[in-house]
C-alpha cells in the first residue's frame, strides 16, 4: 500500500513537472513569436511612412512636371524668358510646398530653401543655390557638412532633379528631427538623466543613463539608440544595460522590455513624458491617506 502511494505521488511529480516544461516551452515559443511579429509591425510601419511620403510627394509633382524647369537651359537676360521661368519655378515651388520646401530664382539659377519640422514643430532652415546650366551645380549651401549632399548630388542632381529634392529633404528633416528630440530630452528632462546625454554630430548615436525615479532611488538604466538610416527619425537598434552595483532586480527585465519598445516606437521625449506621468500617477496615489 505504502508502496503504491509512493509511486503515485512520484508519478503526480513527474507529470507537473512534464507539464511545467511544456508550458516553459510553448511559452518561450510565443515570446519568439511576438518578438517577431513586433519587428514585422516595426518594418511595416516605417515601409507605410515611407509609401505615404511617395504618394504625396508624386500627387503634388504630377500637377506640374518638374520637366517644366528646363534644368538644362541656360537663362536669357530677355525679361520674357525671365517671366516664364519665374512663373514655372513658383508652379515648382507650389508643387512641392509640403516637403518643406521654398525657393527664388538668381541671376545664375535658383536657390531652394528646406525648411525642416518634427511633430508640427518648425525646426531649421537651410539652403542650396543651383546653378542651372549643364551640368547643374552647386554654388554654395548652409547644408551640414555631415549630411551626404555631395553623394546624394552626384547621384541625382544630373539624372532625377525631383528625387534630388525628395531624398535631400528626407536627409535634412530626419536629421532635424534626431537633434530636436536629443535637445527636448537634455532641457526638458535632465532630471531623469544620471550622467550626461552623449551623442555624435549627426545624432546618429545616442547614449545616457536614466532612472524612472528623479531622485535617483531608483535602480539606473544605460541606454544606446542607433539609427542606421539617416532618412529616419527613429532608432533602428535600443540596447538597454543594468547599471547598477548590486544584483539585477527582479523586475529588471520586465522593465527593460517596455523600455526598448517604447523607444523604438516613440520620439525620445514622448517616452519620457511617458515616465513623468508614470511617476505622478504613482505619488498622487501614495499621498492619498490611507495608501501609504
Amino acid at each position: 500500500m505504502a508502496a503504491s502511494q509512493k509511486h503515485g505521488v512520484l508519478y503526480q511529480l513527474e507529470r507537473l513537472e512534464a507539464d511545467h516544461q511544456r508550458s516553459a516551452r510553448q511559452q518561450g515559443r510565443q515570446q519568439e513569436e511576438e518578438t517577431n511579429l513586433e519587428e514585422k509591425i516595426l518594418k511595416l510601419r516605417k515601409l507605410r511612412d515611407e509609401l505615404k511620403t511617395k504618394v504625396k510627394l508624386q500627387e503634388a509633382s504630377a500637377r506640374i512636371p518638374i520637366t517644366n524647369l528646363e534644368p538644362y537651359e541656360s537663362l536669357k537676360n530677355s525679361e520674357e524668358n525671365l517671366e516664364m521661368k519665374l512663373e514655372k519655378a513658383k508652379a515648382f515651388f507650389q508643387a512641392f510646398h509640403l516637403t518643406g520646401l521654398s525657393g527664388k530664382l538668381t541671376t545664375k539659377g535658383v536657390c531652394l530653401c528646406f525648411n525642416t519640422a518634427f511633430e508640427g514643430n518648425i525646426l531649421d532652415s537651410y539652403y542650396v543655390d543651383l546653378i542651372i546650366k549643364k551640368p547643374i551645380t552647386i554654388h554654395r549651401h548652409s547644408v551640414p557638412v555631415f549630411i551626404p549632399l555631395e553623394q546624394i548630388a552626384a547621384k541625382y542632381l544630373e539624372t532625377n532633379f525631383q528625387h534630388f529634392v525628395y531624398s535631400l529633404s528626407e536627409h535634412l528633416n530626419a536629421y532635424s528631427g534626431r537633434k530636436y528630440q536629443a535637445d527636448q530630452l537634455q532641457c526638458g528632462f535632465s532630471a531623469f538623466l544620471a550622467k550626461p546625454l552623449q551623442r555624435n554630430s549627426l545624432c546618429t548615436l545616442l547614449s545616457f543613463t536614466y532612472t524612472m525615479d528623479p531622485s535617483g532611488e531608483s535602480f539606473p538604466f544605460c541606454a544606446r539608440l542607433v539609427y542606421e538610416d539617416l532618412t529616419t527619425a527613429l532608432p533602428t537598434k535600443v540596447t538597454i544595460a543594468y547599471q547598477g552595483t548590486g544584483e539585477t532586480p527582479a523586475s529588471w527585465e520586465d522593465q527593460r522590455a517596455v523600455h526598448e519598445t517604447l523607444f523604438y516606437k516613440n520620439a525620445l521625449h514622448k517616452v519620457f513624458e511617458s515616465f513623468l506621468k508614470v511617476r505622478e500617477n504613482f505619488d498622487c496615489i501614495h499621498s492619498v491617506p490611507g495608501n501609504r
